[in-house]
């Protein structure tokens, strides 16, 4: 037996005056309402802990309000992310998700040198100075422009490591900066 289009298109309806046995748009529950465990729920603990739940969208940076450790800490993080995460098996070579990004032509390449950036830019926001900034952008730059060499800029990469670079000449001005 084949169906018709209108049977496909359209929604079946019953033929009877009665509604469908499957209709969901009752707006009373037929039965309890039953947790996972097979306990009973009652109805208005139910609407209750619906308005209790709701998410609070728009409610401050969560990259902002922190620390000035936190700062550090997360930029060293980051940096040991990018050039020395893994050890490559068998030797003591390591790198980090830099130098397999770096493996995409030109695309790896500006994505990396991008969060590289932005590392930088969190220096800055610490309060580094020009110089050091300049220390920091060159070590950068080195880093993507040979980077783009394809192979032999993946190994560069993974032998450079212009984020711990960059990281270890911060943390040297932060020790020298007075506690406040």
């Amino acid at each position: 037996m084949t169906m018709s289009d209108d049977d496909i298109l359209a929604p079946h309806r019953p033929r009877s005056g009665s509604r469908a046995r499957g209709s969901f748009s009752d707006t009373e529950a037929r039965g309890p309402i039953i947790d996972q465990d097979g306990h009973e729920i009652r109805p208005e603990t139910l609407e209750q802990g619906f308005r209790e739940f709701r998410f609070e969208f728009g409610q401050g940076n969560p990259f902002g309000n922190l620390t000035r450790e936190q700062r550090v800490a997360r930029i060293e993080a980051i940096a040991k992310l990018l050039d020395v995460a893994f050890i490559l098996p068998g030797t003591n070579i390591r790198y980090g998700i830099d130098g397999l990004i770096g493996l995409i032509p030109i695309v790896g390449d500006i994505i990396t040198t991008a969060i590289s950036l932005w590392l930088v830019r969190e220096a800055r926001a610490l309060g580094a100075p020009w110089y050091l900034t300049a220390r920091m952008l060159g070590n950068v730059a080195v880093d993507g422009v040979v980077g783009m060499v394809p192979f032999a800029g993946d190994a560069f990469d993974v032998m450079f490591r212009a984020n711990m670079r960059n990281v270890r000449l911060l943390r040297r001005w932060l020790d020298k900066q007075p506690r406040i």
